[in-house]
């Protein structure tokens, strides 16, 4: 499913002021966030996010993405991120920033129903008993998983990275990915940072067996306003 452009719908003084703004022409991207702060601003400090439409089979396994980027400028929140180890990891686990650090008794905590977090990190010896909880975390995207760096042996650095905002991304069925690359309150230069480096991370992880055009559209947006196309 290719990247819609975007829909005006309504008559509201936002949708008729933004209108007046949108580009049609792909810019560069320090171009395209200068012209994001053009549009209305919203009473709220809006998340920057980009979307890419890539020339993958999803339906191919070694086409599907999955990964996690840690932004040279932060994304400008948090999260709140558990911990599956054994006691001897523990304690490095929950200076890192872990709200629970557990082994069966954080997966007997999550069977019953308990599921404020929203990163899930575990050890390597521990997914024999974390793979019992595959029906509940896996289709909300939280199962631990080597290729975003959530299953490792580094429990205490992966919760850190993920406390401070590493983002982790992974293409739909239509062959889009979707990551958030900071707020409007950040200087342009920050968001371009940002921005550069997710479009160079995912041109640098092109499945081999992706043939023909790679990166077809790519647009970033603010919470409340239209998109703009990214020229890459």
């Amino acid at each position: 499913m290719a990247i819609k452009e975007p829909t005006i719908i309504g008559h509201s003084k936002r949708v008729r002021g933004n209108q007046a703004f949108i580009v049609k022409s792909a810019l560069a991207p320090a171009d395209a966030i200068k012209s994001l702060r053009k549009f209305k601003a919203a009473k709220f400090d809006q998340t920057v996010n980009v979307v890419v439409h890539l020339g993958i089979d999803p339906k191919v396994a070694d086409q599907a993405l999955r990964g996690a980027i840690s932004f040279p400028k932060g994304v400008g929140k948090t999260a709140r991120v558990i911990c599956f180890c054994n006691s001897d990891k523990a304690p490095a686990a929950r200076a890192a920033g872990a709200v629970e650090v557990g082994a069966e008794d954080l997966v007997a905590k999550i069977e019953g129903g308990w599921m404020d977090f929203e990163v899930a990190v575990a050890s390597p010896d521990m997914m024999r008993i974390v793979s019992r909880l595959g029906k509940v975390l896996g289709p909300k995207g939280l199962m631990p998983s080597p290729k975003a760096g959530t299953v490792t042996a580094d429990v205490a650095t992966a919760v850190r990275e993920y406390v401070a905002g590493k983002v982790e991304y992974r293409n739909d069925d239509g062959g889009n990915v979707h990551c958030i690359v900071g707020k409007l309150s950040f200087s342009d230069e920050d968001l371009v940072a940002n921005l550069e480096h997710f479009i160079a991370v995912i041109q640098k992880v092109k499945p081999a067996s992706s043939k023909g055009l790679y990166i077809r559209k790519c647009v970033v947006s603010a919470s409340m306003s239209p998109g703009v196309q990214i020229a890459v």
